[in-house]
């Protein structure tokens, strides 16, 4: 080809042309695979960060935000000076005396039913299994209501049947040991439902080998096993104090009585107290979650140093251990458990719901015809205060699931199966509601609705709103669970035949996921029916959920009522379990 042919052609394209349209393309498509994730980005901002950074506002402003005042009036870092109080002080030494007391309580009583349900051969295993999971059937704040009437020192129904017996009272509940023994045994399926998972899944071969070269039974365990099981150990550990640290209802409950301040029950009088110390309130908030980021920082430390690898290609059965005489004591100390857990708290709240008189003096005359009537489920069921906060609950825990369960995947989606920018920023925003305690999250939502110019606050939707927020990291946790089991062939098949990027989600994906779909569902429903701290700082009249009934009655001294409230309430959270549990068994089928 001639030497002038191929500049003639190549002339019929002009390179400059050419040469600013590639940037220009490339630009306009990031832009446009950047929408969906900047989207989710600002939904999520708006749903959790903008809480959280109100919190920090108002702690370096005179003034807490409300409309026509956004971000509050004059900078001042007075509000730390809170944090030196002599108030502060104690509400965080209560707090660590607690936290630490019941993680260890909890850590104790669960890591031991976890090793004897999954490791060894005491009998009764699988009712074993079912103690360790049913205290989380019960709210912890409705076990602290039972407690609180079974231990109270004075008219406590423990220490009544003591005195029937020619006791002297010897039951108070109303103390920091009190405080420790209801978290611990309230959190205490946490760390059962951690370790029961690590000693299942141990590879038996490093015991074994143990064994070989002449250790015992108890040097296998505390040489081997036992340090295998410590990321677990430690990881339900770490998360215990977590939750116990952050605990407001069962603080509240016990130590209102007490006049035993922690650091939430601290921030909630701040909050309330008159004229309201909102700025402290949020001073010593961000101490609060300071504290809880140390905490999670060190367990990560700790873990990441180590290599505590086990679970190889090949499979897997746990080396099962003869407890010989030991095993009646742990299943004396299993039904021991239960009976604290359930059975009494249960049968307290039964007997005060039942009984047609609030006072007792003896427990032998609930034997005594006429003493016992169903009145009190009666007026239960036709108050219409409880028909509304029933209806409330409905309504919110029902909308924020579904909303929740809808959000979630979406975020999961993106995150991990698409390479759009932004999506690593999408997975740490819904993971942040773990690292923030309830009350810093219900007292951040309260301003960010009272200030932006969305006219919910004071309805239901403000409720909603609030739950999906609060309960976005569960629900992420889950839906990523169930999205990363399905290979991401099969919706890759469904596009190279045609169908849409959306088309093939529906059509393959979502059905697929059914099952964990619907158990993110259950998970946040039941969350969403549990949660009290939030909603106490959202309510109004009108939108009081059964959750702030109970403990309003409970706070008033109406025990029957909330006795009889708090009963219907756990039948209903068992169903629940019941049904999330019957999804879980279809999943694994």
């Amino acid at each position: 080809m001639k030497l002038e042919t191929i500049e003639a052609e190549a002339g019929d394209i002009p390179a400059p042309a050419r040469n600013e349209d590639i940037p220009t393309s490339r630009s306009s498509r990031w832009v446009k695979r950047a929408r969906l994730p900047a989207g989710l980005i600002a939904l999520l901002a708006i749903l959790i960060v903008v809480p959280i950074l109100l919190v920090v506002v108002s702690s370096l402003t005179t003034e807490t935000p409300r409309p026509g005042n956004l971000l509050g009036s004059g900078l001042t870092l007075e509000n730390f000076a809170t944090i030196l109080s002599a108030g502060t002080r104690q509400a965080l030494l209560n707090s660590l005396i607690v936290g630490v007391g019941a993680s260890i309580l909890a850590l104790f009583i669960g890591g031991l039913l976890a090793f004897t349900v999954a490791r060894t051969n005491v009998p009764g295993r699988r009712f074993l299994y079912l103690v360790g999971l049913v205290p989380m059937f019960l709210p912890s704040y409705v076990g602290a209501l039972a407690w609180a009437i079974l231990g109270n020192p004075n008219a406590g129904l423990a220490n009544i049947g003591l005195k029937d017996i020619g006791l002297p009272a010897l039951v108070n509940i109303y103390n920091l040991g009190g405080l420790i023994f209801v978290l611990g045994i309230y959190y205490a399926p946490y760390s059962f439902l951690l370790i029961h998972s690590a000693f299942s899944l141990m590879n038996p071969d490093l015991e074994e080998s143990a064994a070989i070269h002449g250790a015992g039974t108890f040097r296998v365990l505390r040489k081997v096993t036992l340090p295998l099981a410590t990321p677990a150990i430690l990881g339900s550990l770490v998360l215990t104090l977590v939750l116990t640290l952050e605990n407001f209802p069962v603080a509240q409950i016990i130590g209102g009585a007490a006049h035993i301040d922690t650091l939430p029950t601290y921030i909630y009088r701040l909050m309330n107290s008159s004229p309201s110390r909102g700025n402290e309130g949020a001073a010593v908030a961000i101490a609060l979650v300071a504290l809880i980021l140390v905490i999670t920082a060190i367990q990560r430390k700790v873990i990441s140093s180590r290599d505590f690898t086990t679970v190889a290609g090949k499979g897997i059965k746990p080396r099962q251990i003869d407890l010989g005489a030991a095993r009646i004591p742990l299943l004396v100390f299993g039904i021991a458990y239960f009976i604290a857990a359930a059975v009494l708290p249960l049968a307290t709240l039964l007997i005060v719901a039942l009984k047609r008189s609030p006072y007792t003096s003896t427990l032998t005359t609930l034997f005594e015809p006429g003493v016992l009537s169903g009145e009190s489920f009666v007026t239960a069921v036709t108050s219409p205060t409880v028909i509304k906060a029933a209806s409330n609950s409905l309504i919110v825990g029902v909308v924020a699931a579904l909303a929740g369960t809808i959000l979630a995947f979406v975020v999961a989606y993106v995150s991990n199966r698409t390479n759009l920018p932004g999506r690593s920023l999408l997975e740490y925003i819904s993971m942040l509601p773990l690292a923030v305690p309830a009350i810093v999250m219900g007292l951040g939502l309260l301003w960010t609705w009272l200030i932006l110019p969305v006219p919910i606050y004071g309805t239901l939707w403000v409720m909603i709103v609030a739950f999906v927020a609060a309960q976005m990291a569960q629900g992420y946790r889950s839906v990523s669970g169930s999205i990363l089991q399905i290979d991401n062939d099969l919706e890759e098949s469904a596009m190279m035949h045609g169908s849409s990027r959306i088309g093939g989600i529906l059509r393959i994906t979502v059905p697929l996921m059914r099952v964990g779909l619907t158990s993110t569902f259950l998970l946040l429903l039941m969350l969403s029916m549990r949660e009290l701290t939030v909603p106490l700082f959202l309510f109004t009249t009108d939108t009081r959920l059964l959750s702030i009934v109970i403990f309003d009655n409970f706070e008033n001294g109406v025990l029957q009522a909330s006795a009889a409230i708090s009963l219907l309430y756990c039948l209903v959270l068992l169903i629940l379990a019941l049904v999330t549990r019957r999804f879980g068994a279809a999943d694994e089928k």
